[in-house]
Order: C-alpha cells, then structure tokens, then sequence
C-alpha cells in the first residue's frame, strides 16, 4: 500500500508500542514525505520500531498546519507518498490532518488510512456506557463560562459523548458537567490508556469530580451517559419545577431536579421556568 503515492492517515500508539502494526511500520520505512506532529517523537518512535527511514521529515501540528498544507499538497501532486502521523492515535481526531484532507479530496488526490489504537474508542469500551450510539465532542473550550454553555448545550443530547480534558482541569470540567447534566448521571474517566498505569474510574459525575479534586496525571478521556428520553413535556416539567420552588427548594435545584428526572434539556428548562415566574398566568 505505502508504495502506491497519495496521502496517507497513520494511527501510532497511544501508549503501548506492541499496538503498532505491520501496516504501520510498512508505512513509515516506505513514505516519502512523513509529516509529524512532532518530529522528535517520531524518530523516537522509528527508534523504538527498529525502523529506518528515508522520508523527509516535516513538523506538522495546529500553529502551522494551514501553512505547511501547499508544500505537502505540491508533494502529493508530484506523485509522493505522504504520511500523516500524529504523537498518538489517528491524525484528524483533535489533532492535525483534517485541512490537508480536505484539500486533497477537493483535488481528487488519494486519501488512505493505515487504521491504530483510539482513545475514544478505547474508553468508551472500557466505559461500560452504551456504544451503539455515541458521539466525540473532543476538548471544550478551556474558559468556565464558555465549557460551561457548552455542556449547557448538550443536557439534552441522548447519545453516549466522548471527551478529552488536561488533568490539570478535569475536575472542573466533571463540576461543570454534574451541573449541567446531574450528580448521579453516569460516568467513566479513563487515563494513560494501553500504558502501565492505566486506570478507568467510573460513577456519578458528582463523586468522580470529587475523586478528581484530589489531582489525577496522565492522559485523559471522559466517556458520560447520554440524557433519557424525555419522558416529560415542558410544560410538565415546568408546573413540577415551579411547585418546588413554591415549596421552598432553590430554581436552580429544582429545575435540575425535574430535568434528570423528566429528561427534558435543563437549559431549555430554565429559561421556561423563568419566564413562568415573569408570567404567572
């Protein structure tokens, strides 16, 4: 495969090198042109395969991969094989790839992949969660109000989802979301999956940013349960957020109350139940 010219997306390991294949290794000894997202760790990694290889090396990560794009696509026009390869995982997935796949397929250039190890799908396995219907929201935005208008945003969204978060700020991102979608909803944080020290801790959202409070290393991916099925209408939902407010329970508790219970969105719940006090005929 790796002799025929065209681009080519190369999964590496994520942690454990016994998960490099030998269509990855064939890919890397036989590229022209192999553009890393950092090329120290990809002679280390030629290193540590006992590989040897002839290709012009390039950096390509996010500060450049807009720019790099015209030299690698004059590469493959001039009938070379580029590979792609990101530190770990798949080119494309929250990292480099996806622009020069893009223009490639735009110019009707070949566009293969050597499949590897994926986080995301390795900690929604590890999960427990349900796989038949998930979705990858990748990192959310590093400022609190904007993850947490994010989150807010997908109260609703029934499908498993599928995070990356630094370690550094994954207990936040658990408080944000046990606000968003309740303490109880189902959970599982994985880390430095297929290395030595792997772990996946799983539980309420509430307990497990407790748990993280206390600091947690390594590479992490969050796996969360999907919202139930609304089983209430909004207008239900409302009257029930409004009656516990009226018996003394705070809006806020109360509306995330009724949301987990109904499966109706809490933001859209919110917003309802605000303008029912405004209005209350």
């Amino acid at each position: 495969m790796t002799t025929l010219p065209g681009l080519v997306l190369a999964g590496t390991p994520i942690g454990n090198l016994a998960d490099a294949s030998p269509a990855l290794r064939e890919a890397l000894a036989g590229a022209d042109v192999i553009a890393a997202e950092d090329t120290r760790r990809l002679r280390n990694l030629l290193a540590a395969l006992d590989l040897t290889s002839n290709a012009r090396m390039v950096s390509y990560f996010d500060g450049n991969e807009a720019s790099r794009a015209a030299s690698l696509l004059s590469d493959l026009e001039q009938g070379r094989t580029v590979l792609v390869v990101t530190d770990a995982g798949m080119p494309t997935v929250s990292d480099p790839g996806y622009r020069l796949v893009a223009a490639a397929i735009e110019r009707d250039l070949p566009v293969r992949v050597v499949p590897g190890p994926s986080a995301v799908l390795v900690a929604l396995a590890l999960s427990g969660l349900p796989t038949d219907r998930f979705c990858f929201e990748g990192f959310l935005p590093r400022k609190p109000g904007e993850r947490r208008r994010r989150l807010a945003g997908l109260a609703g969204e029934e499908r498993t989802m599928v995070f990356f978060e630094a370690p550094h700020r994954l207990a936040d991102f658990l408080a944000d979301a046990a606000a968003a979608f309740g303490p109880q909803r189902r959970a599982a944080v994985s880390r430095e999956l297929t290395k030595t020290f792997e772990e996946t801790r799983r539980g309420g959202l509430a307990a497990l940013a407790e748990w993280a409070g206390a600091g947690v290393r390594g590479e992490i991916t969050v796996v969360v349960d999907g919202a139930p099925p609304a089983t209430t209408d909004l207008p239900s939902a409302v009257d029930e957020a409004l009656s516990r407010i009226a018996a003394g329970e705070p809006l806020s508790a109360a509306v995330g109350a009724v949301a987990e219970a109904s499966g109706v969105p809490r933001k859209q719940l919110y917003q309802a139940t605000l303008e029912a006090r405004k209005d209350p005929r």
